[in-house]
């Protein structure tokens, strides 16, 4: 009965997020014909066919996977660092006070004065992972932080743990406590660094990325392919979020 019942509630979502998709396609078209450029906001038609024409050229796959390669990267480098620094600012009020400043900056600054800096100095592939993973830091810091301060003190007390943090402990015991805080930062994170890793790649020309397709087809006019990479970092977006989730279930079955 409850498998049933999550089946159905699956279709349901399916078929919302399918017509979500559908009105995005009908604002592009309305779009088009309120400012009479269709060059820029080309048919739904045109875009699928162009988004089915990428699908079938093995280049798109290469671009993706270098795309993948920088989203993964900066998604592993920023949760290592912001879970350890939110751990370290919900233990202590002095280190979140001292920290407060720094986290303001990485959220305020422009994107594109972090890029430049990085630019100058480290390498230009390198970038992409860089300038991401320290824009994702304040957000994965901050969800944990607020999970840690928001656990249930009791049960720390139970099993004795406030006093004794080490990494087991923190892996057995913290983390599922602050899953909740978490997952949803994960969520954020994969949205906001899929867009920040596109756009890098954009900005330094990263050879054989999404985002040097989307300068090269944005400069030949290509804007039907534009909207088509769109949709490809839609569904990449959709896969890595569900990937944990899926990776849970594979080990529950084993």
């Amino acid at each position: 009965m409850i498998s049933t019942m999550e089946q159905n509630k699956r279709k349901h979502e399916s078929l919302i997020f399918f017509l979500g998709i559908i009105l995005i396609g009908c604002l592009i078209q309305a779009a088009g014909w309120l400012k009479g450029d269709k060059l820029v906001f080309p048919s739904v038609i045109e875009i699928l066919k162009a988004f089915f024409r990428l699908l079938g050229e093995g280049q798109t796959y290469a671009k993706v996977w270098v795309t993948l390669k920088h989203l993964i990267t900066a998604l592993l480098i920023s949760s290592a660092i912001g879970i350890a620094l939110g751990v370290a600012e919900g233990r202590s009020h002095f280190f979140r006070t001292l920290m407060r400043p720094t986290m303001a900056l990485l959220r305020s600054i422009p994107m594109v004065i972090m890029v430049v800096v990085i630019m100058v100095l480290t390498k230009y592939e390198r970038v992409p992972v860089i300038a991401t993973s320290l824009f994702l830091i304040p957000l994965i810091s901050e969800a944990t932080c607020q999970g840690y301060l928001d656990m249930d003190r009791d049960l720390l007390d139970v099993y004795r743990l406030e006093s004794n943090l080490n990494f087991k402990v923190l892996r057995m015991v913290h983390l599922p406590l602050m899953a909740g805080y978490l997952k949803q930062a994960y969520i954020s994170a994969v949205g906001m660094g899929m867009k920040l890793v596109v756009s890098t790649e954009y900005l330094v020309q990263t050879r054989n990325s999404l985002g040097k397709a989307i300068h090269s087809s944005s400069y030949f006019n290509e804007y039907q392919d534009i909207y088509a990479y769109a949709l490809i970092m839609i569904m990449m977006v959709l896969l890595v979020s569900e990937l944990p989730a899926l990776i849970g279930k594979l080990s529950k079955r084993r």
